[in-house]
């Protein structure tokens, strides 16, 4: 029967994809329905690693389906979660498939941070479990041969797969179940196992000898390969070479047979006889050396009759010569199996659970994007407000419309009342004032995360350098300082954007402190805003005349610009294009994102026209702006000038500067308030970022540290070292006996009474006890000394049956191994003469014989008292001694 080599599983610890996971989603996904789908595809996942991996997996094309699925789902969801030490980081633990641990030891397992780490052992399993699968099939029938060799050539293609992925998707050094070189070769073993089933089929089939013959050649040829892969695997189980060594002459062996049938009905007599010769010769190898893991015989007998007929027909009738092996042709190779390309999906009932959700490279496209389209709509939005500053400093340095509206000189302007209602409607002093109050609180708290943040990444990296510096090489993880350079990165930036935020706010806040009193004056009423201002002569007789009426067109048309630049800025805010299905368009098409040329082209196309329009507007202001300077030069020399009017017109012009100013800041500290606002959300987000991944470290050092204490805890205290020579000496002097004591040592008998040394049986010399034989054989010899009787003896030889127990060694000596001592080693003791101990065969009865006493012969004494020896028997040494001798 044929012997298949499957691979065992994977063990992994169990590990909680919900809840960092679903923080991701709340924190980058909007509250909603979207929010909550992702969530509930994110139980599912977890829901179906658990069935993949958390229980024991039958064998089952079934079980199979639930690896594959969730191979697959990892495999969608991994371009959409940012996966990575320093981001998303999830610790995945698995043990290696070979590794069977050890008492004190534990077995071996990494842990890492990558779900390139976990994909890779799950299609590990997955090609275990096809192998388990396909050597659970019932070859007999074509539909288990179908089976067997569609999951070998799985098994076959996922190891391959493995082993061209596995150091890119680790960044480390793996385990050694997933090596390249292990997972080589048993991407070898499946291939030549899939090759030998089609051989099988093509057997059961009933097709051309010359097509099995290849087949079978083929197969032989798979098996060398995997049996040169795995020579110096010392990870693989014991019983896998010899399987493979006898797979190939077996296989090589079918070559052969039917290679020798070929020859035969081509007449070719002799070579079918040297095939058969030659492929009897290796079964026979695989019966004498292999016979443990593997049976020939049905090959043997069906090869030795096919031998024995070609032989006596040859010998009788063709007479053809005979050639040797090595002149033989070559038997032709058809290779029928193939190793099954990996490419997700590979499960047929595969539905991805987050096919809403786009992938981090479209995600960080859209961001880019995103940031992109706010530079270019600020620079718009930025070039109008100046241009409209620049418009109101200069119509304020003239003190239009003021000065065309107060031609009475003793009323408020109209433009003036106006900008004081405005500033009372938005809060007045007060508001800004408390605009200005809250901001350095908003700053310190900024700050305080932040610095919180990089706190925590300060501490956990001089922990990390403390223990490489105490484990030196065998603190093989990730540097902290290293795997945080992109968080510091961001740090710094964010810490960048505080401090260009904190001299804006100052620049504010001293421009808030120069037009403070003019602020001040406009958020009184209107009495008390005319009584502040200054009296004049009136100026009447202007009413009416065309310098008034050309500036006020001039101010009409400046206000139109104005509002129009309104209008636009409105549109440029409101204009929106999803880039996402162009990005995904890229990414489909050419496996990458050209974000930069896909987003400008975009941009100049959405908002080329709006620039156009904001260039006019900053053409027609300034034409405008030159002919209201040229106006204003008459309108000032027709004006009456004196003190009280230039003192009205100055203070005029600073209340429609603060009023100008009071709107400029008050929009600075909204938005510097939505500002640090926004920013507090984002450094929330980087200080959970943080947090996670401390964590994450803080697990893995955990999980190195234990490993280390077992390391550590597997290996001596000391080298191994050999003792001066003068302590050996003393050794043997402290063994050597003392006067009066035997020559040797007395080894601690094996028998249960000790017997004096017969002048048959030699002392020992000392120097033949230096160095314990090894344990021999049971020798067969006829004894010299005692006698082994199992019969009945004569009535004289027969050790009387009197009330006396038999005979015991003293309590305090040490007994033997369970072991027999012989005749010439050390330790052998001789029985009694004449003792046997069953003198009577099982069962026999004998009447009682009374003792009868020889002349001058004493009887035998009755039992010594508890603890005591015989009296008569020599008496061991009072110390202890060992078995063997000591050196």
């Amino acid at each position: 029967m044929a012997t298949f080599i499957s691979v065992p599983l994977k063990k992994s610890s169990e590990v909680d994809l919900v809840k960092p996971l679903s923080k991701f989603v709340t924190m980058n996904y909007p509250a909603g329905e979207e929010q909550t789908e992702y969530i509930r595809a994110l139980e599912e996942l977890n829901k179906l690693r658990k069935n993949a991996l958390g229980r024991p997996l039958d064998k089952h094309d079934s079980s199979l389906e639930i690896l594959l699925r969730y191979f697959d789902q990892l495999s969608a969801v991994e371009p959409k979660f940012p996966f990575s030490e320093n981001q998303l980081c999830l610790t995945f633990t698995w043990k290696d498939a070979f590794d069977r641990g050890s008492l004190f030891g534990g077995s071996v397992k990494l842990a890492l941070a990558s779900l390139g780490y976990e994909k890779t052992c799950v299609l590990f399993n997955a090609a275990a479990l096809a192998s388990q699968i396909a050597s659970e099939q019932n070859l007999d029938s074509d539909e288990g041969l179908r089976a067997a060799a569609k999951y070998y050539q799985l098994a076959s293609g996922a190891l391959l797969h493995i082993k061209d992925t596995v150091l890119s998707a680790l960044n480390r050094e793996p385990t050694m179940d997933i090596s390249p070189e292990t997972v080589g070769a048993l991407h070898h073993i499946m291939l030549a196992q899939a090759q030998e089933v089609f051989f099988l089929k093509a057997t059961s089939d009933k097709m051309k000898d010359a097509i099995i013959a290849k087949l079978a050649n083929q197969a032989a040829d798979f098996y060398g390969d995997a049996f040169k892969q795995c020579q110096y695997k010392e990870n693989l189980p014991k019983e896998v070479l010899p399987v493979l060594a006898a797979k190939h002459c077996i296989m090589q062996a079918n070559a052969e047979l039917h290679q020798s049938i070929l020859a035969k009905q081509n007449k070719h007599f002799g070579e079918e006889i040297a095939r058969l010769q030659h492929a009897a010769e290796l079964v026979k190898t695989v019966a004498s050396r292999y016979d443990e893991y593997v049976s020939v015989k049905d090959l043997s007998d069906k090869i030795n009759r096919a031998l024995a007929n070609a032989k006596k027909d040859n010998d009788f009738i063709y007479h053809d010569r005979v050639p040797e092996v090595k002149d033989l042709a070559n038997i032709g190779k058809a290779a029928l199996a193939k190793a099954t390309a990996i490419s997700p999906p590979l499960s047929q009932k595969f539905t991805d659970l987050f096919e809403k959700m786009v992938p981090m490279a479209v995600q960080q496209a859209m961001g880019v994007y995103n940031q992109r389209k706010a530079e270019t709509v600020n620079r718009l939005v930025g070039t109008m407000r100046e241009a409209t500053n620049l418009c109101n400093g200069v119509l304020a340095s003239l003190n239009l419309p003021a000065a065309l509206e107060d031609l009475s000189g003793d009323t408020i302007p109209q433009s003036i009342a106006e900008k004081s209602r405005a500033v009372v409607s938005k809060g007045g002093l007060q508001s800004i004032e408390q605009l200005i109050r809250d901001l350095p609180d908003l700053m310190t708290r900024n700050r305080e995360i932040l610095d919180e943040s990089l706190k925590m990444l300060d501490d956990e990296e001089t922990t990390d350098n403390e223990l490489r510096s105490k484990f030196n090489q065998r603190w093989n993880r990730t540097p902290s300082g290293d795997l945080y350079k992109p968080l510091r990165t961001e740090g710094a930036s964010f810490r960048s954007k505080l401090d260009v935020a904190t001299h804006a706010d100052g620049v504010v806040r001293e421009r808030f402190n120069t037009n403070g009193d003019m602020i001040t004056l406009l958020c009184k009423s209107e009495g008390e805003l005319n009584a502040a201002i200054p009296s004049a002569n009136p100026a009447k007789t202007l009413q009416g005349s065309e310098v008034v009426n050309v500036l006020r067109s001039l101010l009409t048309q400046l206000d139109e610009v104005k509002r129009e630049r309104e209008g636009l800025e409105g549109e440029i805010k409101a204009a929106t294009f999803d880039m996402t299905a162009n990005f995904l368009a890229a990414m489909e098409q050419d496996r990458s994102i050209n974000e930069e040329a896909l987003s400008l082209s975009q941009l100049d196309q959405q908002y080329g026209q709006y620039n156009q329009k904001v260039q006019a507007t900053l053409r027609t202001q300034e034409e405008l702006l030159g002919n209201v300077q040229t106006a204003h030069q008459e309108f000032s020399g027709l004006k009456q000038s004196n003190s009280e009017a230039n003192s009205r017109e100055e203070v005029l012009k600073k209340l429609a500067s603060a009023h100008d100013s009071y709107v400029e800041i008050t929009n600075n500290l909204s938005e510097g308030t939505k500002f640090y606002n926004g920013l507090t959300e984002i450094l929330l987000k980087f200080q959970n970022k943080c947090s996670d991944i401390i964590f994450a470290r803080k697990t893995e050092r955990d999980e190195l540290l234990k490993e280390l204490q077992q390391s550590i805890a597997r290996e001596p205290s000391a080298p191994s070292f050999n003792a001066p020579a003068y302590q050996s000496n003393l050794a043997a002097s402290a063994a050597a006996p003392g006067p009066g004591a035997p020559a040797n040592p007395t080894p601690a008998p094996r028998t249960v009474f000790a017997q004096q040394q017969t002048p048959q049986q030699p002392q020992p010399t000392q120097a033949k006890v230096q160095q314990p034989p090894a344990r021999p054989p049971p020798p067969s010899f006829t004894p010299q000394g005692p006698t082994f009787n199992t019969g009945p003896m004569p009535p004289t030889a027969v050790a009387p049956q009197g009330g006396n127990p038999p005979p015991m060694a003293p309590p305090g000596q040490a007994q033997g191994p369970p072991y027999p001592s012989y005749q010439g080693y050390p330790g052998y003791y001789q029985m009694p003469m004449n003792y046997n101990p069953n003198p009577y065969p099982m069962g026999y009865s004998m009447p009682y014989m009374p003792y009868q006493a020889q002349p001058g012969q004493p009887g035998y004494p009755g039992a010594p008292p508890a603890g005591q020896p015989y009296p008569g028997y020599p008496q061991q040494p009072p110390q202890q001694q060992p078995y063997y001798p000591q050196q």
